[in-house]
């Protein structure tokens, strides 16, 4: 009887997974398609654009001083937010699933708050509150305090739009971990600190490395959110995304796209760091009987 099921349940995914050879074809042409004129094209354009008038002009483009001040803004933002959203990941995700407490579907929902709003209403929020005529801004400026339209602006608006990265990976793969080998290590007689830098690190490190990657993919790109607090402050405020769109606006196509190509490579190292991640997590998984 079991044979018997297990053959109709065989026979029942063949016509699923059966589709004839015109059909594979069809959606195999739509992928490569869509790819070459919404991903691959786009990218090439980027590269072209910039090199259009030789390397010098590329050169120049990168190298100009309002062009080095927003790519030094912009690793600033991504060296201080990758860290303190690494942090706030795992103490979130260790809370989320290692503890019962009041509120834990508040703090999962909160935590989601950036992936729901838009980042252009995330930066109003902090003009709001940080600005001269917001709830904070009258005594901020009363203690000569900078946030809006400067650098501690920029990070705080990127903080918010990475907040969830890592603690969203974490989340569902320490859940699925359970709680058995930390209850083992902490009956042994490990302390707390031990059970984690033993026990539970190694477990979570390549999900954490592949959320601190996406945390820092989007803080080198944000653009809506740092475009609302920065103030567009040549050489201050712009970050590389809002250099790039000053650029454009001031028809220095080849400067713009120049940068933009800084960017693409930034983009273009990390989802090679992020695949590589995902086969040496996909190795490391045990492989079920």
């Amino acid at each position: 009887m079991a044979r018997a099921s297990g053959a109709s349940a065989g026979q029942g995914l063949v016509p699923a997974l059966s589709e004839g050879p015109r059909v594979r074809a069809a959606f195999i042409v739509v992928a490569a398609v869509f790819f070459l004129f919404f991903l691959l094209l786009p990218l090439l354009v980027v590269f072209v654009e910039a090199l259009r008038q030789g390397l010098a002009a590329y050169w120049a483009g990168i190298s100009e001083p309002e062009a080095r001040a927003a790519i030094r803004l912009t690793l600033l933002t991504a060296i201080v937010v990758v860290p303190i959203n690494t942090l706030f990941g795992i103490a979130a995700a260790w809370a989320v699933t290692k503890f019962n407490f009041v509120g834990k579907n508040l703090l999962i929902t909160l935590i989601d708050v950036p992936f729901s709003v838009s980042p252009v209403i995330g930066g109003m929020v902090f003009v709001l509150l940080f600005g001269l005529p917001g709830l904070l801004g009258p005594w901020l400026a009363a203690h000569d305090v900078k946030i809006i339209f400067a650098v501690p602006g920029v990070i705080i608006a990127t903080l918010f739009v990475t907040l969830p990265f890592v603690a969203r990976e974490l989340i569902p793969l320490m859940q699925k971990q359970g709680t058995d080998q930390e209850e083992a290590a902490l009956m042994l007689g490990a302390n707390g600190w031990q059970t984690f830098l033993r026990i539970t690190l190694p477990n979570i490190k390549w999900g954490l490395l592949y959320g601190i990657l996406l945390c820092n993919g989007r803080a080198i790109g944000e653009f809506g959110a740092v475009a609302v607090v920065s103030g567009h402050i040549m050489g201050l405020t712009n970050t590389m995304p809002l250099h790039v769109e000053v650029l454009y606006n001031d028809f220095n196509f080849v400067a713009s796209f120049a940068v933009a190509s800084l960017l693409v490579m930034m983009a273009f190292a990390t989802l090679v760091l992020k695949t590589v991640l995902e086969a040496r997590a996909a190795w490391k998984l045990p492989t079920l009987p």
